[in-house]
C-alpha cells in the first residue's frame, strides 16, 4: 500500500551511489513532508478507531485521503460521514486541511464542510491547537471524536445547530437522523 516507501528506498540507493541505469536522482527526491507520513499512515494503519476507514486515491500520493467514520453511538449513530484531507508542504510546521464531504447537522461542522476542531487550527487562543508534534493519528482521533465526547455545543460554528440542541433536544436528534436519511448513508 505505501509504495511512497517504496520510492524512499529507491533514494537511499542513489544517495549510496546504486543509481538505476537512465533514472536521474532528482526524480527520486522525497519531501520531508512525504517522510512524515510513510511513518504517520503506518501508524495511523495501525491504530484507527473500528468506526474509521481511510482511502487513498492515490496510493502514491499520501498528503490526500478520504477518511469515513461511521459513528458506534450518540446522535450520529447510523451515519457515514465523509471527510478530505489534504496534507500541505509545509507539515507538520502546519496542520492538515480537513473539510467534512457529507452534509450534516452537527455544531462544530458547518454545513459547507468547515470543521470545528482545537487542532487543526494553527493558531489557538486556548493552547490546544496545532503543534509539530500532533500526528494524522491525532486528526483522526480527534474528527472521530466530534461525534462523541468532542460534540460541543458551547463553542458552536453551525450556531443554529447549537441553538437547536439547546431548545429542543428531541427535535435536534430527530434533524440529525433527517440529515443522516438523506445525505449520509
Amino acid at each position: 500500500m505505501l509504495t511512497l516507501a517504496s520510492k524512499l528506498k529507491r533514494e537511499e540507493g542513489v544517495r549510496a551511489g546504486r543509481t538505476p541505469a537512465g533514472s536521474n536522482d532528482a526524480s527520486h527526491r522525497v519531501s520531508i513532508r512525504d517522510r512524515l507520513l510513510i511513518k504517520e499512515v503506518a501508524e495511523l494503519e495501525a491504530n484507527l478507531p473500528n468506526t474509521c476507514k481511510v482511502m487513498f486515491p492515490d496510493e502514491n500520493k499520501l498528503c490526500h485521503f478520504q477518511l469515513s467514520i461511521s459513528p458506534d453511538e450518540g446522535y450520529y449513530l447510523g451515519g457515514k460521514f465523509q471527510f478530505e484531507i489534504e496534507v500541505p508542504e509545509a507539515y507538520n510546521m502546519v496542520p492538515p486541511r480537513v473539510k467534512c464531504l457529507t452534509r450534516i447537522w452537527h455544531p462544530n461542522i458547518a454545513e459547507t464542510g468547515e470543521i470545528c476542531l482545537s487542532l487543526l487550527r494553527e493558531h489557538s487562543i486556548d493552547g490546544t491547537g496545532w503543534a509539530p508534534t500532533r500526528t494524522l493519528k491525532d486528526v483522526v482521533w480527534g474528527l472521530n471524536s466530534l461525534f462523541t465526547d468532542l460534540l460541543n455545543f458551547d463553542d458552536p460554528l453551525n450556531i443554529d445547530a447549537a441553538e437547536h440542541h439547546l431548545r429542543d433536544k428531541e427535535d435536534f436528534r430527530n434533524k440529525v437522523q433527517d440529515f443522516i436519511k438523506n445525505y449520509a448513508r
